[in-house]
This record gives structure tokens, sequence and C-alpha cells, in this order.
């Protein structure tokens, strides 16, 4: 009758297996979380304020705080639809919202709010009456062209992109003598301004001719500046209305994670612990002699004695290491001064019988195994 053991961890002994690397994982990704939420898009996308690229706009939000204007970046939709009474409103040209959060955006009652490239949504909510004329205006310096104060005191300005026709009560501005890329239109007591582009504000281009100026005029008409970031708000995923699809869906991000916790699991299971030894009877009982002779004859066979050579110093030299107490990574020179000292044989000769190159035939090999064995029963019995 046979007998079985199990050798399966218990319950307890795998919790202890896996708590350090569970604990470990745990702070990593917590790290990565964190990291993800003080690196919002604030910094990460274009025309953001705190942004030092070209293509960001953290020169434009250190000159308005210069000039006594307080500037707020965020990417929530919730800090566009609170109160705005006193405050201006800048929407950035980035994300995607539906009809129903620029409705909300609007319903906030900001005093200023302009919109820079906006999208037909945005134009139809808060900016009725002023169209995309589905015209894109070369880089060019432009004169205002107009008689609104904040472009005629900043001049000649560095002025493209998107242009739009408007109402004849709006101010048009820095255009081509038909589409303008500036429209400021007042709509219920509240002021908006239509921007063609961003690339005049950042900060490759704000020094140039007067956008620096502009810019100021513009955006520095209040004591506090709010600084919106779209992105791509839960209410717009399904919304017929939206501004357009999201270049990446929300689908993506639960694949993501989904993804993400199946690799997890994977690196546990494969990364998993070795239980306790087990002793298993052999079928057969080899020898260390007859392990040590068919290792001999492979080596004789393959021709490698420089191998053999070495795996007999290796041993000699572990001896002496353990004969005279020496460390084991000590120096060759000093090996070779213990063991002479004490045996009395010249140094030189040691230094070859231990360090020296491969025999070079089968009878040098046979020599330089007579030797060590010597050296070693000297070491032994002196």
């Amino acid at each position: 009758m046979s007998t079985s053991t199990a050798v399966g961890r218990t319950g307890a002994e795998s919790w202890r297996a896996l708590r350090t690397p569970l604990l470990v994982t745990g702070l990593v990704v917590l790290g990565a979380i964190i990291i993800l939420i003080a690196g919002t898009a604030r910094t990460s996308g274009p025309f953001s304020p705190d942004s030092a690229k070209p293509t960001g706009a953290m020169a434009l939000a250190r000159l308005l705080e210069d000039h006594g204007v307080k500037v707020t970046g965020t990417d929530f939709l919730g800090d566009a639809t609170e109160s705005g009474a006193g405050k201006t409103l800048l929407v950035a040209p980035t994300g995607s919202l539906a009809r129903s959060d620029w409705q909300q955006i609007s319903e906030a009652q900001w005093s200023h709010v302009v919109l820079i490239r906006p999208s037909l949504r945005a134009l139809e909510t808060l900016a009725p009456g002023v169209l995309d004329a589905t015209e894109t205006l070369p880089e060019d310096s432009r004169d205002p062209g107009c008689d609104l104060p904040a472009a005629v005191r900043a001049g000649t300005a560095t002025v493209s992109g998107t242009s739009y026709s408007a109402p004849g009560a709006a101010h048009t501005c820095y255009g081509d003598g038909i589409n303008n890329t500036l429209v400021r239109t007042e709509v219920d007591g509240r002021i908006v301004d239509v921007v063609g582009t961003s690339r005049s504000f950042t900060n490759a281009e704000l020094a140039l001719d007067g956008n620096a100026a502009l810019a100021l005029n513009l955006l520095g008409t209040h004591s506090e500046l709010v600084w919106y970031l779209p992105q791509y708000e839960s209410s717009g995923f399904d919304d017929e209305d939206s501004d357009g699809p999201p270049l990446v869906p929300p689908e993506v991000r639960y694949i993501a994670w989904a993804l993400a916790f199946a690799a997890f699991v994977v690196a546990l299971w494969r990364g998993r612990r070795l239980g306790a030894v087990v002793p298993e009877p052999l079928p057969v009982i080899v020898h260390a002699a007859e392990t040590t002779e068919g290792r001999a004859r492979l080596y004789r066979r393959s021709r490698a004695r420089d191998r053999a050579a070495a795996a007999l110093r290796e041993s000699a030299l572990g001896k002496l290491h353990t004969a005279h107490g020496i460390p084991r990574r000590a120096e060759p020179a000093a090996v070779v001064s213990t063991v002479a000292a004490r045996t009395g044989r010249d140094p030189a000769m040691l230094y070859e019988l231990l360090y020296g190159q491969p025999p070079v035939d089968d009878a040098a090999l046979m020599f330089l195994s007579h030797e060590l064995d010597v050296l070693t029963l000297e070491v032994r019995h002196p």
C-alpha cells in the first residue's frame, strides 16, 4: 500500500509568501495614481498655463499674474460651470464637450468669456450669430482694422488661423477685410471674444509684434481668470449633439485597466515562490566517484583541458583557503605568499601551479593534477 503526502502550501503560507509582493505592488500603483493626478492635463496638453513648451502658455499666465490677474488652471467641467460673475473664463481649444456641457457653461453667468478656436456647438451656445467662415488666414502681421479698444492699444499683432463672420453689431478685428480672426460680441450682458487660434499667445510667439499686449488686454479685464482646458466629459460620451467623437474613446480606459489587472494576476501566478524542498527517493543510486568519472570522460572527449584544469585548481584553492583561513576573494599574490610561507616553496612556481596557463596535452594535465594533490597534502600534513 502506498501513501502520499500533500506538499501544497496552506492558506497562511500562501499569504505570507504573497503579502510582500502585494504590498510593494500596491505602493507602486498608488504612487503612479498620485503622479497621474498631480500631472493632469494642465501640464500635459497644449496651451496649458503650466507648460513651458513652445506650444504652452506659461509665459502668458506669468504675464497676467504680474499685472494682478489671478490665473486658475483647470480641466474639470465643474470649475467652468460655477458662478462666474466678475470673472473671465478662457476656454482652450482642447477636448470635446456636448451641447449640454456648453449650456451649463453659458448658465454660469460669466462676465467675460474668451473662446479659443471654438467648436460649432460652442459658437451656437455662447456666441450666436458668429459663424465659422471655414477659411484659414495665413500667419501675418496684421493691423487691428477695428475700433475695439483692446486691439487698438495692442496695435499690430501676428495672427493666423480660423476666421469668422459676425453680425454688424460685433467688433471684428485682424482680418482680410471680409473674415476676421478676432470677434467680440455681447450676449445677454456678457462679453464673448472669439479668437481663431491660440498660436499667437503661446510661449513661442507671445513676444512677437503686439501679441503680448493683445493677450493682456483681452484676458486681463477682470482680477480673476479661470483657464479651462476641456477634456471629454461623461455627459458628452453618448450625446449625439457632442462636438465630435473623442480621440480616445472612454471604453479604452476600462480595457486598459482590465489588461493591467490581468497582467498583475499573471505576474503573481508565474512569479510564485517554490515551496519547501521535498525529498524524493531516486530510482538508482549514483556514487560521487561515478559522477566524477563521467564528467572527466566528457572533458576528455571534448578535449576541454582548460576547463578540467580550472576545476582542479578551484578545488585545490578551496582547500588552501580553508586550511589557512584565507578569504575567498583574496588576491592571487596574497594566496601565493601565504602558501609559500607555509610550505617553503618558490612563490613563482606556486603562482604557475595555481594560476598558470592551461595544460597543452593530457600528460601535462595529469602532472598538474598530481602536483596539486601533493600541495594540498603538504598543507594538510606539513
